[in-house]
C-alpha cells in the first residue's frame, strides 16, 4: 500500500509542477491559464462568482434563467449564432448554473481560442434579453424544472432534505427555482440579476491547454479588458444558525422504491493548510463508499441484503455551509426504517471502533487515485481552478489537499464521526413511493440549453 501512494504522488507530480500563469486584468477579471501540451485541444471557461445563493424570496431560479438567456443573442451575435460558431468551428460548449457560481464553457481546436474569448466577452456586456426570446426561454425551464425535479422522485427527495436542513441560508432554495417563482418571473428580473452580476470584476477566466499565455492575456486584455469594472452588490453573511435538534421530512412522490437520506452539517474548506477536519471527513466519506468493498455497500447490501444500493457523500468546496450524507434504498421485504439503522450503525462502528491501519491505507489510496485521474482530464483541471476560486480558495492549495488527506489518521477519521454525525445535527428525508401512473403523457421537448 505504502508503495501505491508512492506511486501516485509521482503520477501526480507532472500536473502539481504543470506552468500555471495568473494575471488580473485593470478591470478587475482574473485571468488563469494552465498550459498542457499533450493535445492541440483548449479548454476555456468563464466562471460568475454569482450562483442561486445570491438569489432573493421572489425570484428563485433567476441565475439559472440568465444562464439559459445568455445564448439568446447580443446586438452583433443573434440568438443561436452563438452555438451555431462555436459548432462550426468543430467546438463543443455549454453551461451550469450552481449554488456558488455560474459558469459557461468551451472545447476547441487551440487554434480557435481567439473566437470563443470574443464571443464571451461579447455576451458579458451586450447581451440582448429580448421579451419574445425570453418568453419562450422561460417556458424551456419551467419544463426542465418539470422533467429534472418534479417527475424526478430522488431529485424532489433532495429538494425536500434542503428545505428542511436549512433554515435561513439560501441553501434550502433549489437552483432551478420554485415554479411559483419562474411562473411570475420577468424579463426585467433577469435584466437586473445580469446588470448586477455581471461584470468582469466578478468574473475568472479559465484556460486550460496546449496553449501560449502571453497570447491568452493578450486576447483577453484585448476582448474582456475594455469592459468597464462596475460596483457590485455588498455580500451580507449568510450563516445558517446552529441546529439543535434532529428534522425530519416525507415526500410522497410516484417511485418504484423508497429512499432514506440522511444529512449532518459538517465544516466545509476554509483554510487548506491550517484546517485538518474536512479531509478527515472526506476519508470518512472513502471508508463508507469509497469503491465497491467500502463498509455501507459492504455490510448492509451484500451482508445483510438490507438494501439494493447505499452511497455516501461529502463536498467540502463552497461558499456556504457542507453536508455529509448517506443514503440508501430498502431491498424486497425490507423498510426504511431498517435503512437508517443500518446506516447508523455502521457510522456508530467507527465511532466505536475506528478504523483498522490497512482499511485507511487502501481507502486513502482510493481517495488520491481518484483526484490523479481527474488530473487527466483537460476539462476538469479547469474546473477545479473555476471552483477553487470562485469559493475564495487559492487553487495553488490543491497540492496542499493532496497532502493533507495523505497525513490523515485513523483516530481524525474517528474523531470527525463521533463530533459531526451525531443527531443534533442531524436531517432525515424518506421518499414515501405513491403508485406510479400506468399511463403517462410523454413531455414535449421545448428545446433549448442541456446544462452541464
Amino acid at each position: 500500500m505504502k508503495r501505491l501512494l508512492l506511486l501516485l504522488g509521482l503520477a501526480l507530480a507532472p500536473f502539481a509542477h504543470a506552468e500555471i500563469v495568473d494575471q488580473t486584468l485593470a478591470n478587475g477579471m482574473r485571468v488563469i491559464v494552465k498550459v498542457d501540451r499533450r493535445a492541440p485541444v483548449v479548454v476555456s471557461q468563464v466562471w460568475y462568482r454569482v450562483g442561486s445563493m445570491d438569489e432573493f424570496n421572489g425570484t428563485t431560479g433567476v441565475a439559472h434563467a440568465l444562464e439559459h438567456m445568455m445564448f439568446k443573442g447580443t446586438r452583433e451575435v443573434p440568438a443561436g449564432e452563438f452555438s451555431r460558431r462555436i459548432a462550426a468551428a468543430g467546438g463543443r460548449e455549454n453551461a451550469f448554473t450552481a449554488q456558488d457560481h455560474t459558469a459557461y464553457f468551451q472545447t476547441l481546436q487551440k487554434d480557435r481560442l481567439e473566437l470563443a474569448l470574443k464571443l464571451e466577452a461579447d455576451r458579458m456586456v451586450n447581451l440582448t434579453l429580448a421579451p419574445e426570446e425570453y418568453a419562450k426561454e422561460i417556458q424551456v425551464v419551467m419544463e426542465e424544472r418539470r422533467l429534472r425535479t418534479e417527475d424526478n422522485p430522488q431529485s424532489r427527495l433532495y429538494e425536500g432534505l434542503m428545505a428542511t436542513a436549512f433554515l435561513e441560508h439560501p441553501y434550502r432554495r433549489p437552483v432551478i427555482g420554485w415554479m411559483n417563482d419562474l411562473e411570475n418571473m420577468t424579463v426585467q428580473d433577469v435584466r437586473d440579476w445580469y446588470q448586477r452580476w455581471y461584470a468582469p470584476n466578478n468574473a475568472t477566466l479559465v484556460v486550460a491547454g496546449d496553449v501560449d499565455p502571453a497570447q491568452v492575456f493578450a486576447w483577453a486584455k484585448q476582448y474582456f479588458g475594455l469592459i468597464a469594472a462596475r460596483p457590485l452588490p455588498l455580500r451580507k453573511p449568510q450563516t445558517e444558525p446552529a441546529q439543535d435538534g434532529e428534522r425530519q421530512v416525507v415526500v410522497k412522490a410516484p417511485a418504484k422504491l423508497p429512499v432514506v437520506a440522511l444529512a449532518w452539517k459538517a465544516p466545509k474548506l476554509d483554510d487548506p493548510e491550517k484546517d485538518s477536519e474536512p479531509y478527515a471527513l472526506e476519508i470518512l466519506a472513502g471508508v463508507l463508499d469509497g469503491y465497491s468493498s467500502a463498509r455501507l455497500n459492504q455490510s448492509i447490501v451484500r451482508d445483510q441484503r438490507l438494501a439494493v444500493e447505499v452511497s455516501a457523500g461529502y463536498d467540502d468546496i463552497s461558499r456556504g455551509p457542507a453536508l455529509f450524507m448517506v443514503d440508501g434504498s430498502p431491498a424486497e421485504g425490507h423498510t426504511v426504517a431498517e435503512v437508517e439503522a443500518a446506516l447508523k450503525r455502521e457510522i456508530a462502528r467507527i465511532v466505536k471502533d475506528g478504523v483498522g491501519d490497512q482499511e485507511l491505507a487502501r481507502v486513502k489510496a482510493q481517495v488520491l487515485a481518484s483526484q490523479v485521474y481527474q488530473q487527466d482530464s483537460l476539462f476538469y483541471q479547469a474546473m477545479l481552478i473555476g471552483d477553487w476560486t470562485t469559493a475564495g480558495l487559492d487553487y495553488k492549495a490543491r497540492d496542499t489537499r493532496f497532502r493533507k488527506l495523505k497525513e490523515v489518521t485513523a483516530d481524525q477519521v474517528r474523531a470527525v464521526a463521533a463530533k459531526y454525525l451525531i443527531d443534533d445535527h442531524l436531517t432525515v428525508a424518506r421518499l414515501d413511493p405513491q403508485p406510479m401512473d400506468t399511463v403517462k403523457p410523454a413531455r414535449r421537448s421545448l428545446g433549448g440549453r442541456h446544462d452541464f
